[in-house]
């Protein structure tokens, strides 16, 4: 695939099939047996990603994909049912229309990973299917408080499922603060770097699509926000000192 590239937004319709098409992810599709569609999803659908990206983005995947191929639509809300979050804001419907498969990853299987690449957790209850899957991120471009960014890699953070990381009296993922938000970030993507970004900019005014790492500080530029944003750079000084061959090695497992 293509590293990276933007194009000016017009339609969902219109756009993301040109997009994916010039990055040539239609190729790369053929390539894997399940795909998944990582969203985000808030507690009202203005915070979410939007349907329309979604269904375009899904109808590209189940044009282009292997014959044999799965497909899933997955997240891991915080503080909320994520199945009803997938009701309320249709995204039920949308995979029963494309016959592909809703995951809740709060409730997902899951591995113990632990890695010395973590700069905060001994180890992570990570959910397999994201493991062994090709994963498309898919988030709207914006600022926050907490991540400062809301980006591709910040969207693994619905990865964590809250199973294991929700507090005793809560829906939330309390047991997740003990950790900076950029630990966080930093060590989920180390257990699985997404393998394509595709940001909703259409607020200013185009699509993102391509590596994520790199998705993300042109994402940051965008917001006219420094590039020294604390996961972003944790994660590329990480992947920086990772040795040539074990680079190679991960790559060749994609």
């Amino acid at each position: 695939m293509v590293k990276g590239l933007s194009i000016k937004f017009r339609s969902y319709q219109e756009t993301i099939p040109q997009l994916l098409k010039v990055i040539k992810l239609d190729e790369e599709l053929k390539r894997h047996e399940r795909i998944v569609l990582k969203i985000n999803l808030g507690l009202e659908s203005s915070q979410s990603t939007p349907l329309g990206l979604v269904e375009s983005t899904l109808a590209f995947c189940v044009a282009h994909k292997h014959p044999s191929a799965e497909i899933f639509i997955a997240e891991g809300a915080d503080g909320a049912d994520t199945m009803s979050l997938f009701d309320a804001q249709g995204y039920r419907k949308l995979a029963e229309r494309h016959g592909v498969s809703l995951i809740d990853l709060n409730n997902a299987d899951c591995e113990s990973i632990g890695s010395n690449k973590f700069v905060g957790f001994e180890t992570i209850m990570y959910p397999s299917i994201l493991k062994d899957s090709f994963v498309i991120s898919l988030p709207v471009l914006r600022k926050d408080e907490q991540k400062e960014l809301d980006g591709a890699l910040s969207n693994m953070l619905g990865a964590f499922p809250a199973r294991y990381y929700q507090g005793f009296f809560s829906r939330r993922k309390n047991k997740l603060s003990d950790f900076p938000i950029k630990y966080q970030v930093h060590d989920i993507v180390m257990c699985k770097m997404p393998d394509l970004a595709l940001i909703d900019a259409s607020q200013q005014g185009v699509i993102l699509a391509g590596k994520p790492l790199d998705m993300d500080k042109q994402a940051a530029r965008l917001l006219e926000l420094d590039e020294g944003i604390g996961y972003l750079r944790m994660i590329e000084e990480t992947l920086a000192s990772q040795p040539v061959k074990e680079q190679l090695a991960e790559a060749s497992e994609r």
